[in-house]
């Protein structure tokens, strides 16, 4: 269970190149499995994110609008990758280019997600952090019910004027 108390601090740990962060979840996102370096980077322990909501390693920074659009593609059948900014339970946090594959069993049946998440490229981090920034601002300003639409409406006039989907933005980083 994710401790509200946690505040975050400028800490930022760096995943080494060749590690990969896995976890699978059921379909409403609780954590059904990790690996080692998942643990090590968030610093929970194996039993404290199993039956954990994934959210406990959301960090505050990331704009709500971001795992919309992860949901709103999982959950219909599809793969998302992105840039997120995670937060360890010492406060400290950990940037990963993440993918995320619904699982399915043999029948095709949705069973959960898996995440595969690595190591980013700098200058992609820079990009997104300063576009999640902005995201960001503008959801508060506006309040939560109607914060996940106006960080849409931010990102959707980016990328209309990029002339680009968010696939091929985040593929571009």
């Amino acid at each position: 269970m994710k401790d509200s108390t946690i505040l975050p601090t400028q800490v930022e740990r760096l995943m080494r190149e060749g590690d990969y962060i896995i976890s699978t979840t059921d379909l409403t996102g609780r954590i059904t499995s990790v690996n080692d370096v998942l643990v090590e980077y968030s610093g929970y322990s194996e039993a404290e994110l199993i039956g954990s909501q994934h959210n406990i390693l959301r960090h505050p920074d990331m704009p709500r609008a971001i795992f919309w659009l992860l949901w709103e593609a999982i959950s219909h059948g599809e793969d998302f990758s992105a840039y997120l900014k995670n937060m360890s339970k010492d406060g400290g946090f950990y940037w990963v280019f993440a993918h995320i594959s619904p699982v399915a069993d043999e029948e095709g049946r949705p069973l959960g997600y898996k995440s595969i998440r690595r190591r980013p490229r700098r200058a992609a981090v820079d990009a997104v952090e300063a576009l999640y920034c902005r995201m960001l601002a503008a959801e508060r300003a506006v309040g939560s019910k109607d914060a996940v639409n106006e960080g849409l409406t931010m990102l959707g006039d980016m990328l209309a004027a990029r002339r680009r989907s968010y696939e091929e933005f985040v593929a571009a980083l």
